[in-house]
């Protein structure tokens, strides 16, 4: 466990502070004043002892927050933050106010290995994996700046969240019982890691007592061969393995899959692209969602047409399959994963 104090349970911070020579009752208070009040320090928990409080700031104890160091706010009100972390790296977290709901879109690593191309992210690699407190903070970060409580999280900001199971997982438990966000309010994205996802759903019963949030895997093509030419780490996972590792998601936790296409116009939107792809999803309980490709400096893909995407869709609903088509969010404010990243960076 990391020395901060953010990403632990009511019972871990009340052992906790029973190992300091503290009452319990001190655990339930920095609980409080963590997820409840948002304290971003430890001196922001005054009910705490001030002579204890300084004890804990020599020993190197922290709440675990990051840092703001850039926000960028879109005309429909979508807000982009970029954290700074306490060894230097940075990371995206974007808060999408609808006048429902709040969705924050939450980093699981600092950059990707998976190289995906039309991601902003995979440019520039993985450096690490993020820790608990580090994918919780972004969740707060998004309700201090926006002022609004989040009622829905996606792990699909930057990272492949299945190469950092451990910290992803214990992040949902946190935010499902600290934070009071629903697991069926959760959705985890994958492109798929072949020895993590047919393990998935039993990996979450055990560390969670139940798998209750969204699987969305990323197919992005209706076959293995284009689908390695837009996923290069596709090769090691076949489309027919991957497809038969979401139906076992789907019978051991009873959750449909979700499954993530993004049109890249005149490559894989094609009606022919759609009528394959039924062929492959059709028959069991899934969904499929559609997101128009957000253009990137270092691609020359192309944003579909609105008239190839409807055509795309009408395709799969014909042939019965859930669709639904995901709407841009801050196109005015480098939205796409790892745009703000990389421009920062590079200026």
């Amino acid at each position: 466990m990391s020395d901060a104090l953010l990403g632990r349970s009511a019972a871990e911070l009340q052992d906790w502070a029973v190992q300091q020579g503290q009452k319990p009752f001190r655990g339930r208070q920095i609980h409080d004043w963590l997820y409840a009040k948002g304290a971003r320090s430890l001196s922001d928990i005054t009910v705490l002892p001030k002579a204890w409080r300084t004890d804990l700031q020599d020993q190197g104890i922290e709440v675990g927050r990051l840092r703001e160091v850039h926000r960028s706010v879109a005309a429909d009100a979508t807000t982009k933050l970029l954290l700074a972390t306490d060894d230097g790296e940075t990371i995206e977290t974007v808060g999408i106010p609808t006048d429902q709901r709040l969705t924050v879109c939450v980093s699981s690593q600092v950059g990707c290995p998976m190289a995906c191309r039309f991601c902003a992210t995979g440019k520039g690699g993985l450096q690490r994996s993020l820790q608990t407190h580090e994918i919780v903070d972004q969740v707060l970060s998004v309700r201090d700046v926006m002022d609004r409580r989040p009622s829905h999280i996606v792990f699909m900001g930057m990272g492949e969240p299945l190469l950092n199971s451990e910290a992803v997982l214990n992040a949902i438990r946190c935010l499902n019982d600290d934070l009071g966000i629903g697991q069926r309010k959760i959705t985890v994205s994958t492109v798929g890691v072949p020895k993590t996802l047919p393990q998935l759903a039993e990996l979450a019963l055990d560390k969670l007592g139940r798998a209750q949030f969204t699987l969305a895997v990323s197919l992005h093509a209706p076959n293995q061969q284009l689908r390695e030419e837009l996923i290069p780490t596709a090769h090691a996972y076949p489309y027919e393995a991957l497809l038969d590792d979401c139906r076992h998601y789907l019978a051991v936790t009873g959750r449909r899959v979700s499954f993530e296409y993004i049109l890249l116009g005149e490559l894989n939107d094609h009606p022919a692209h759609a009528a394959e792809l039924a062929d492959r999803v059709g028959g069991f309980q899934s969904h499929v969602n559609l997101i128009a490709y957000n253009p990137i400096e270092e691609e020359e893909f192309k944003r579909p047409t609105p008239q190839r995407i409807e055509a795309f869709r009408r395709v799969l609903e014909r042939r019965g399959i859930a669709v639904s088509l995901r709407a841009s969010r801050g196109l005015d404010q480098n939205a796409a994963c790892g745009q703000l990243r990389r421009q920062r960076q590079h200026s």
